[in-house]
């Protein structure tokens, strides 16, 4: 309620602002309700009507989306309906009165059927797609092994991927979600797997010489990155997708990490140490000169991930108090810093990421950050130790 509270009273506060035109620059739009279309500001919306579970679903995928739930009097869009039998009556309404949304979700489990109609909501609410039927590979890790599993982004729906008590790492999307690909120790060096996900079958693909690191498909599903260390120092490499016609891109002496695609494929970004701390860099798929990208204010920069919508790079940063979630220009800039966390994983809607949190005891915890309001809800997972996330896009 206090929440809610003051985020109205700063909402009026600018329509009176606004209203008295004693407020230099740009203004804020103000819309019925006297709520502002802020987008660092979170989104009051009540739900009313729905059982226990439903509300459950719709207040967690909301909450991800940036949104507080509470009061109807205090809220900018106001969520009912009923479960009618197997259906779902869904009904959004502005703080003006106008329908926005009234439709029966069907056809599915409860659950299903919720986060379609939480979808629906949270593009009229935020005007972005909503990513509440999405699911995310990532690394269990247990007495120093470690198995991949899969989930639906709220931790729901966990299928555990692989079952060979050995080491595994960063497990990443390929072929239409269809496939994943990550590094495993299983046959006695670090190797990379290709995993079909319909069928379970898995094929070795790249069994090299020393270390076989980070697989990364292309946007297209064409070409893969990874990081190899065949010819000495770890570095940047693209082959096809069954690991021929390898090419090498980078010749560093202190070697490369954490590939990542530009969402045109393009280019790859990529941490390096070449020229001192760690730094962010990128380099053609073709080949060619590495170019470095700024990121101003941050210490060394590590596990970059470039934005589906290509404007933006994330990465993990390190200080004295901690590693810090940041956000750059694809670029190059300044840098944003977002909130204490590393190894960011964009969402298809390039407004969301998942990364992990480090306890006290050191083990991993998987969180969800809204990007514009910073606001982090931690996934219900009852594993102990998940991290390397990989969101499906």
């Amino acid at each position: 309620m206090g929440t809610l509270t003051k985020h109205l009273r700063i909402s009026l506060a600018i329509v009176f602002i606004l209203a008295s035109g004693t407020t230099p620059g740009a203004q804020k739009l103000v819309v019925p309700g006297g709520f502002t279309n802020d987008k660092s500001l979170p989104i009051p919306v009540s739900i009313e009507g729905f059982p226990p579970e439903i509300t459950a679903i719709l207040t967690f995928d909301l909450k991800v989306a940036g949104c507080i739930i509470g009061p109807e009097g205090e809220s900018q869009f106001r969520l009912n309906g009923k479960l009618n039998g197997s259906k779902i009556e869904g009904h959004l309404t502005d703080a003006a009165g106008k329908s926005l949304i009234s439709k029966v979700y069907q056809g599915a489990k409860t659950r299903t059927l919720t986060h379609a109609f939480a979808n629906d909501v949270i593009l009229k609410a935020t005007g972005t797609p909503g990513i509440a039927s999405t699911r995310v590979a990532f690394k269990n890790r247990n007495r120093g092994k470690g198995e991949i599993f899969i989930m639906d982004y709220d931790g729901h729906g966990l299928v555990q991927a692989t079952r060979d008590g050995s080491i595994v790492a960063a497990p990443s999307w390929g072929i239409g979600n269809r496939y994943l690909f990550y590094t495993l120790y299983a046959l006695g060096n670090p190797d990379i797997f290709s995993h079909n996900l319909s069928n379970g079958k898995r094929i070795p693909i790249v069994r090299l010489a020393g270390s076989n690191l980070t697989p990364v498909p292309s946007p297209n599903g064409r070409k893969l990155a990874m990081v190899l260390s065949k010819s000495g120092s770890p570095n940047l490499y693209v082959a096809d997708m069954n690991g021929k016609n390898l090419r090498r891109l980078t010749h560093i002496r202190d070697g490369v990490s954490s590939p990542t695609w530009s969402p045109d494929g393009q280019w790859i970004c990529y941490t390096s140490r070449e020229a001192g701390p760690a730094r962010l860099f990128k380099i053609r798929a073709s080949g060619g000169s590495s170019q470095r990208i700024s990121t101003v204010g941050a210490g060394p920069a590590t596990e970059p991930d470039w934005s589906p919508d290509g404007k933006t790079i994330a990465f993990t940063t390190q200080s004295r108090s901690g590693f810090t979630l940041c956000t750059v220009p694809a670029a190059g800039g300044k840098v944003e810093f977002l909130v204490a966390g590393e190894d960011p994983s964009w969402a298809g809607n390039s407004r969301t990421m998942m990364f992990v949190k480090r306890r006290a005891d050191q083990t991993y915890l998987l969180s969800i950050l809204d990007v514009p309001t910073k606001q982090v809800n931690d996934v219900p997972l009852r594993l102990g130790n998940a991290s390397q996330p990989a969101w499906a896009r």
